[in-house]
């Protein structure tokens, strides 16, 4: 298996960055899913200005960089080196925001503040064993907390831990990480093993045009 770091810092120089402003005309905004202007917001998360909230797996930092700039204190995650350095050009000097390198169990088990809320977006909850992941996350959440991710849902067929292939040149292989792949009625039965109450599970379909992939949004609570 790819190391990791390696991985999203492949991923990370294929990916391209955010726009300077969406098309309300926001410089910042929270998007849950893999299209542009398309889904709900920060709102998932129920937070209000002064809650800590990590996003697991922050990437270039766009989601974490919008809530700092509504009030919220947000701490963003991510392994690839590459992935922070371009969070950080753009969104450093944010105020409210914080940006670590670490891996998602290790820093939640690290914390002795804890979180309103943690989420994910196509992130360390879609690369994380669950079974580890669920726990650790739930024992960072202040009573009352919520947790929230997004994902693509899975093939028909395909369950529990993948394969998830990251490309690179034409020569190369492609690097391989794992993904762990669920039905929404077994991510609500993982949840609610672990713990969570009120747990919610939605397949949001894709906007108007070609593309029909949806996106698998999931949230709890404890």
């Amino acid at each position: 298996m790819t190391d990791t770091a390696i991985a999203w810092d492949t991923y990370s120089r294929q990916r391209p960055e955010r726009r300077p402003v969406n098309a309300r005309g926001e410089t910042t905004w929270f998007n849950w899913t893999q299209y542009a202007d398309h889904g709900p917001g920060v709102e998932l998360l129920q937070v209000t200005p002064g809650a800590r909230v990590l996003d697991l797996g922050c990437g270039k930092g766009g989601n974490a960089a919008h809530l700092a700039s509504v009030g919220v204190r947000a701490v963003g995650v991510d392994v690839s080196p590459k992935q922070l350095a371009a969070a950080r050009e753009r969104w450093g000097q944010t105020p409210g925001l914080e940006l670590h390198r670490a891996e998602a169990v290790r820093f939640l088990r690290g914390d002795h503040e804890g979180f309103d809320a943690v989420f994910s977006v196509y992130g360390a909850a879609w690369f994380t064993d669950p079974e580890q992941l669920l726990p650790a996350v739930r024992e960072r959440l202040r009573p009352g907390g919520r947790f929230a991710f997004s994902q693509r849902p899975p093939v028909e067929g395909c369950y529990g831990c993948q394969a998830s292939y990251i490309p690179r040149g034409d020569d190369e292989d492609p690097l391989v990480v794992k993904r762990w792949d669920y039905e929404p009625a077994d991510w609500e039965t993982l949840l609610k093993e672990h713990g969570y109450t009120d747990v919610e599970t939605t397949v949001l379909p894709a906007p108007p045009g070609n593309r029909t992939t949806g996106t698998l949004i999931v949230r709890a609570a404890t």
